[in-house]
C-alpha cells in the first residue's frame, strides 16, 4: 500500500500556482483577528478596502465591530482612501440588508466610499486589503459574535502580490 501512495504523490500536481507568493503569513484564531485588524487599520497610510458579507455595528460603542468602524472613519480622516463593499440580498427587508445598510449609513458621512455588490451573485468574501500590501482573509464576519464568541479562523498576509490579486478580484464584484 505504501508504494501505491508514493505513486499517487509522484503524479500529484503543484498545490500552489506558479505566480503565488504567500509572503509573511500569520494565523488569526477567534478573538485574535479583531485586535490584529485594528492595529493594521491604525497603521494604514494610503488605502483600505474591505469586502464583507455582514458588518453589524451595534449601538454599543465598545464592541469590536463598532471599534473597527471607528478606526475606518479615523483612517479616512487621516487622508486614507477607504472603500467598503457590502453584500446585499434581493429581499429588501432581509436582516443582512438592514444591518449592512445601517453600517453603510454610519460610514458614508465621513467620506468612506461604500458600495453594494451585484444582486446576481452572493459575495461571501471576508477580506481587508491595507496599503496594497497587507491582507486579512478568512471566515470572520464583522459582527460581535464572529469577533468575540464564534470559532473563526483567518490569516494576515503581508504580500503586495497577494494584495494586487485580491484587489483585482474585488473590482469584479
Amino acid at each position: 500500500m505504501t508504494g501505491f501512495a508514493l505513486l499517487l504523490v509522484s503524479f500529484a500536481g503543484p498545490v500552489l500556482s506558479a505566480d503565488f507568493h504567500p509572503g509573511k503569513t500569520t494565523l488569526l484564531i477567534n478573538r485574535e483577528y479583531g485586535a490584529t485588524l485594528l492595529a493594521g487599520l491604525r497603521e494604514a497610510r494610503s488605502s483600505i478596502i474591505v469586502s464583507c458579507y455582514l458588518f453589524k455595528i451595534s449601538k454599543f460603542p465598545g464592541n469590536m465591530p463598532h471599534r473597527i468602524a471607528d478606526e475606518l472613519i479615523r483612517a479616512r480622516q487621516r487622508g486614507v482612501a477607504v472603500t467598503v463593499i457590502f453584500e446585499q440580498s434581493r429581499d429588501e427587508s432581509d436582516f443582512l440588508n438592514r444591518e449592512n445598510r445601517a453600517s453603510a449609513s454610519l460610514l458614508t458621512p465621513s467620506g468612506i466610499k461604500v458600495r453594494f455588490d451585484s444582486l446576481r451573485k452572493t459575495s461571501h468574501a471576508k477580506v481587508v486589503v491595507i496599503d496594497d500590501r497587507l491582507v486579512f482573509l478568512g471566515s470572520h464576519n464583522l459582527t460581535h459574535s464572529a469577533l468575540s464568541r464564534n470559532n473563526e479562523i483567518s490569516v494576515r498576509i503581508d504580500s503586495p502580490e497577494m494584495a494586487r490579486q485580491i484587489k483585482t478580484y474585488l473590482g469584479t464584484l
